[in-house]
């Protein structure tokens, strides 16, 4: 049995005779309220106060097997600490070994190649997608001509704005002013309700 076990029921059983005094305490306590004062009264008291001595006795044992159960309850708790840290310790040299062993199947000369291959490729990816993008038969043309053509593009549509080109247009026949199949006379000529000459009916 370990000696921490043992301490602490040494401690539970010296708990139960205090209260076994304290119930013997009690009851003398008692007698003590209700008896006048003379020989019998204290010969009460005297008892009383003897088991009030083994009482503090007992919680004084008590206290030092309670601290003796602690300071045990320390040391296994410092002695399983170190054990947990040479454990940790000893994973950590572990892992360190195992990433040296990885670290040495890495040759950081192969990365760099391997990175400026993928960035080759990528450039050559960026001109063929170019290339695939060129247009053809385009005339090549000076970017200020361009903006020069714009302006006198956007002067162009400008005068086709205007409106009055639409003066030169026929006009349309005005709308009847009468009802249709009635006829009348504009100068001289039968007219029929548009205002244009009639047919003769034969």
């Amino acid at each position: 049995m370990p000696l921490k076990i043992q301490v602490d029921g040494r401690a539970e059983s010296v708990d139960k005779k205090i209260a076994r005094l304290d119930a013997e305490l009690k009851k003398y306590r008692d007698q003590m309220k209700k008896m006048r004062e003379g020989p019998a009264k204290n010969a009460v008291k005297q008892k009383a106060l003897r088991i009030l001595k083994q009482r503090k006795m007992y919680e004084q044992q008590s206290d030092n097997l309670r601290q003796q159960a602690f300071n045990m309850e320390q040391a296994n708790f410092a002695a399983q600490t170190l054990k947990d840290t040479h454990t940790t310790v000893q994973a950590m040299k572990t892992g360190v070994k195992s990433m040296q062993k990885e670290f040495k199947k890495i040759n950081i000369d192969q990365i760099e190649d391997l990175q400026d291959d993928m960035a080759d490729m990528l450039e050559q990816a960026d001109e063929v997608q170019e290339a695939l993008g060129r247009s053809y038969g385009m005339p090549d043309v000076d970017e200020s001509e361009l903006e020069a053509e714009l302006d006198a593009l956007g002067d162009e549509l400008g005068l086709d704005a205007d409106s009055s080109y639409l003066d030169e247009a026929v006009s349309a026949p005005n709308a009847p002013t009468r009802e249709p199949g009635v006829d009348s006379i504009r100068d001289g000529v039968q007219v029929d309700e548009f205002g244009l000459p009639t047919i003769p009916a034969t």
